[in-house]
C-alpha cells in the first residue's frame, strides 16, 4: 500500500495545524459558524443532530493494522468506543467535541491518515473495488491509479470549490463492485491491443435525481488519463449550476446539455489540456505503482485462480466438530471470495450481525481485526463500500483459525450479499437532514429474517436502505431499495425493486404508496413470498424480478 513521502506528510501536518488555529478561533467567539462551517466541511467536520461528526478518510479503502489500531484508540480518545464504515470506503465518529478535533487529526497524521476533503464541494475519497489486488477477474490493480487521482485531486486549486461534492470510482474489472456507473465519474481501467487505458463514464449519481453514466470515451491511454480527467473536471466547474444546489451534480449538467455536447466539450478541452502538458511524468506512475506490489507468495496465480472455495475443500480444512456445525462452514463459503492465487480468498469481515447497526465497529473489534491483518493477511485490510470490511489476501489453510477469532469477537456473522447484509444511512438517529429512521428498521428487518430462517433461501438480494432523499444508503440501486420520508410529522417508507449498482446497473422502481415501520417490514416479506414462488433454478431475486416485472409485487403487497 502506499506510504507518505515528506512531501505528503508535511500538507497532513500542516493541515491539522491550520485547522487547530480554526478550532479554537471558533471556541473563542472569534469565527461564527457561518464562517467556520466551510472550513471545518474541508477537514471532515459535520455538525449533525446531537453533536459534531468527523468523517476519515480512507483511500480506496486500504489500510494497514497500525492504521486500524489509530481508529480503534480515537474511537475510545474521542468518541463512544466504535465507528461507523461507509459506503465510500470511510468511517465515521459520530460524538466528536470542537474541543479535541484538532488532537484527533494529528493523531490520525502520525499513521499517514486525514479526513482532508471528505467533505464540502470537491472531489471526495476516491474509492475502488474492494477486492482490488487480490481478484483474478482485474486487468490490473485499479489502486496505483486511483491513488495518481487522489493526489492530483488533493488541494487541485481549481477544484477545491466546485458547484457540488464530486465523487469517483476507479475499478479493473468488467465487474463492478463499486458501483462505478453511479459516480459524478467512474473510470474503468481497461487493455486494447495490449495497452492499458481509461474507459471513462460521466454523469451518474444517486440522491434527488438518480442518474446512470452514460459512456464519455471507451479508451483514453493510460498516460492521458489524469489529462482527460480533468478535462470532465473543467467542464463541469465552468458550466455546472451554482445557482441551485438541487441542480448542481454533473448528472444534470449531462443530462441537460446532452452526452454527446458534453463530450464534444470534453474532447474540446482534452486537446487544449495536451498542448499545455499537465499529466504527471510516468516516472510518478511507476513510483506509486511501486507501492502496490504483491507479497512474493501471491505474485505466481496457478491454474486454479480465481476458483470458488467448495464444501468439500472447506471439509478438508475444517474441524470435523466445527464443520458439521455449520458455522465455519457457511462462513467459508459465503464470505469469501476467489484470489487470484489458487491456495488464498479474501475474507469478508461483517459488521451486519443478526439485529446490529450496519457499518459500526468497536474499538475492540478493529483491534482484533487488526491483528488478524497482521498474523493472516500480509498487514492488509480493506473498507468495503458494503460497509464491511475485508482481509483480502487470507490462506486457505488459515481460514478456520480467521473465522473462530472472528465469531469470539461477534464478526463471524456468514451474510454477504444477502438480505441480512444490508447497507443503511445513518438516519434520523444522528443525521439533520434525515426526515426518518433507518438504523431499527435494519436492526428488525435482519432480526426478522435470522430468526425464520429464511436468509439461506432467499440467497443474494441486497437490500438498501436510506432516512431521506439524499440516497446516503444507495436505496435507488437495491434489489430492495427503502427510502423514509416525512409524511405529515410522521415517518413513512417507500419501497423500490429492481436496482443494482453492479455491471448490470440499473434504478429501483417504487411500488405504489409508502408503508409505515411495520408494515414496510411485512412488505418487504410479501416480496420475498412472490419471490421464492416464482423463481427458477438459479435465479437470483433481481432476476425474478427483471422476469416477471412488477406486477406480481404490486398485487401481493396493495392486492
Amino acid at each position: 500500500m502506499y506510504r507518505y513521502d515528506q512531501y505528503d506528510q508535511a500538507m497532513v501536518d500542516a493541515r491539522v495545524a491550520e485547522f487547530r488555529d480554526q478550532a479554537r478561533r471558533r471556541l473563542e467567539g472569534k469565527l461564527t459558524e457561518d464562517q467556520f462551517k466551510p472550513l471545518r466541511l474541508m477537514n471532515g467536520l459535520y455538525l449533525q443532530l446531537h453533536a459534531y461528526m468527523l468523517r476519515v478518510a480512507i483511500p480506496y479503502g486500504t489500510l494497514d493494522s497500525r492504521q486500524m489500531e489509530m481508529l480503534a484508540d480515537i474511537a475510545d480518545k474521542y468518541d463512544r468506543g466504535y465507528g461507523h464504515f461507509t459506503t465510500r470506503q470511510n468511517i465515521q465518529y459520530n460524538w466528536i467535541k470542537l474541543e479535541d478535533c484538532a488532537d484527533a487529526l494529528a493523531d490520525l497524521a502520525t499513521v499517514e491518515m486525514h479526513a482532508i476533503q471528505t467533505s464540502g464541494n470537491c472531489i471526495r475519497n476516491i474509492s475502488s473495488d474492494h477486492f482490488a489486488g487480490a481478484a483474478a477477474d482485474e486487468v490490473v490493480d485499479p489502486r496505483p491509479y486511483a491513488e495518481l487521482m487522489r493526489q492530483w485531486s488533493s488541494f487541485h486549486p481549481e477544484f477545491t470549490y466546485l458547484p457540488r461534492k464530486f465523487k469517483i470510482a476507479v475499478i479493473a474489472s468488467e465487474k463492478d463492485r463499486a458501483a462505478m456507473r453511479l459516480h459524478d465519474i467512474g473510470v474503468r481501467i481497461v487493455k486494447r491491443d495490449g495497452e492499458i487505458g481509461a474507459q471513462f463514464y460521466a454523469g451518474g449519481g444517486m440522491g434527488r435525481t438518480p442518474m446512470i453514466a452514460p459512456l464519455i470515451r471507451d479508451f483514453v491511454p493510460i498516460d492521458q488519463f489524469i489529462t482527460y480527467a480533468e478535462a470532465c473536471l473543467r467542464v463541469y466547474n465552468r458550466y455546472g449550476r451554482r445557482d441551485n444546489k438541487y441542480k448542481a451534480r454533473i448528472k444534470i449538467l449531462v443530462h441537460e446539455l446532452g452526452a454527446a455536447e458534453y463530450i464534444r466539450q470534453v474532447e474540446e478541452e482534452f486537446a487544449h489540456l495536451l498542448s499545455v502538458g499537465v499529466e504527471p511524468p510516468r516516472e510518478e506512475l511507476a513510483r506509486i505503482a511501486s507501492f502496490f506490489e504483491l507479497p512474493e507468495p501471491l505474485r505466481r496465480p496457478g491454474p486454479r485462480a480465481g476458483t470458488p472455495l467448495t464444501p468439500e475443500r472447506i471439509r478438508d480444512i475444517g474441524a470435523p466438530d466445527q464443520v458439521r456445525g455449520g458455522g465455519f462452514e457457511a462462513w467459508a463459503l459465503n464470505n469469501t471470495h476467489p484470489h487470484r492465487h489458487p491456495d488464498y480468498v479474501s475474507a469478508v469481515i461483517s459488521l451486519k450481525p443478526a439485529g446490529g447497526i450496519p457499518g459500526d465497529a468497536t474499538s475492540v473489534q478493529m483491534r482484533v481485526v487488526a491483528r488478524l491483518a497482521r498474523e493472516y493477511s500480509f498487514d492488509e485490510l480493506r473498507v468495503m463500500h458494503t460497509q464491511n470490511l475485508l482481509l483480502p489476501h487470507v490462506r486457505i489453510a488459515d481460514l478456520q483459525a480467521v473465522w473462530q477469532a472472528l465469531d469470539e469477537a461477534g464478526l463471524g456473522a456468514a451474510n454477504m450479499d444477502t438480505i441480512e447484509d444490508i447497507i443503511a444511512c445513518p438516519g434520523l438517529d444522528y443525521c439533520s437532514l434525515a426526515n426518518a429512521r433507518s438504523i431499527p428498521l435494519a436492526q428488525r428487518i435482519s432480526e426478522r429474517f435470522a430468526q425464520t430462517g429464511r436468509t439461506e433461501a432467499v440467497g443474494e438480494l441486497k437490500l438498501k436502505i436510506s432516512g431521506c432523499i439524499n440516497a446516503c444508503g444507495h436505496h435507488h440501486a437495491g434489489h430492495i431499495g427503502i427510502l423514509g420520508v416525512d409524511k405529515k410529522g410522521v415517518e413513512n417508507y417507500q419501497l423500490s425493486l429492481g436496482g443494482s449498482e453492479a455491471e448490470d446497473v440499473s434504478l429501483a422502481k417504487i411500488t405504489g404508496p409508502g408503508f409505515d415501520e411495520d408494515g414496510v417490514i411485512a412488505a418487504v416479506e410479501k416480496v420475498t413470498d412472490v419471490y421464492l414462488a416464482s423463481r427458477t433454478e438459479g435465479e437470483r431475486f433481481l432476476d425474478t424480478y427483471r422476469r416477471i416485472g412488477m406486477e406480481p409485487f404490486k398485487e401481493a403487497l396493495y392486492g
